[in-house]
């Protein structure tokens, strides 16, 4: 039987997406063990996290700086504006190397049945940014679900005055994917936006 100390650490790990509660005790029993060389590390992280942690006020990434790397980092494309839903879709994006420019993050999406409306979101700062000038393209990188592609034509409404290029992430079949593994929504993307070969 554990002590209540590391019950409520194996409680609050269980919390965790993607930990459930054996796993957590696995974790746990993994941090009692080897406290030196694994507990120790990740407390001096977590403080130091805790203790800087911050919202850049640009783009709405978390960071432990204000204004965020991403936004301070001279080699990106300033005239390219990615527009994501959560900052987990920016790190994810960030990661693949792929998007030379700067990030905006709205913090969430619009969503009539969880009452999240436009004033909820990060889009009149996403408008102010592009009404102030320097930004050629605006991506909209927003997930294939109903209340994404809600969120993606609202703000394309939005931005429509303005003389930027709106361009949208692809959507259809994925790299390696097999069709028969697919929904029918995928597929049915996939065949909208079908081009020609060569």
């Amino acid at each position: 039987m554990a002590s209540p100390e590391i019950d409520a650490l194996t409680q609050a790990l269980s919390r965790l997406p993607g930990l459930g509660p054996r796993s957590a005790r696995r974790a746990v029993l993994h941090l009692l063990k080897k406290r030196e060389a694994a507990m120790a590390p990740l407390l001096r992280a977590l403080e130091a996290v805790n203790d800087r942690l911050s919202t850049c006020h640009i783009c709405g990434n978390v960071d432990t700086v204000d204004p965020c790397g991403v936004c301070t980092d001279p080699r990106r494309d300033s005239r390219a504006l990615c527009v994501v839903e959560d900052v987990s879709d920016l790190w994810a994006l960030d990661k693949s190397r792929l998007f030379p420019g700067r990030f905006h993050v709205l913090g969430g999406r619009l969503s009539a049945l969880d009452g999240v409306r436009p004033e909820d979101l990060a889009i009149d700062s996403l408008i102010g940014r592009v009404s102030a000038g320097g930004i050629d393209e605006v991506v909209l990188a927003m997930n294939a679900t109903l209340e994404g592609q809600t969120t993606a034509h609202y703000i394309a409404e939005r931005l429509e005055g303005y003389p930027v290029r709106l361009t949208q992430l692809a959507h259809g079949l994925p790299v390696g994917g097999e069709l028969d593994y697919l929904d029918e929504g995928t597929l049915a993307q996939a065949l909208r936006a079908r081009r020609p070969l060569g």
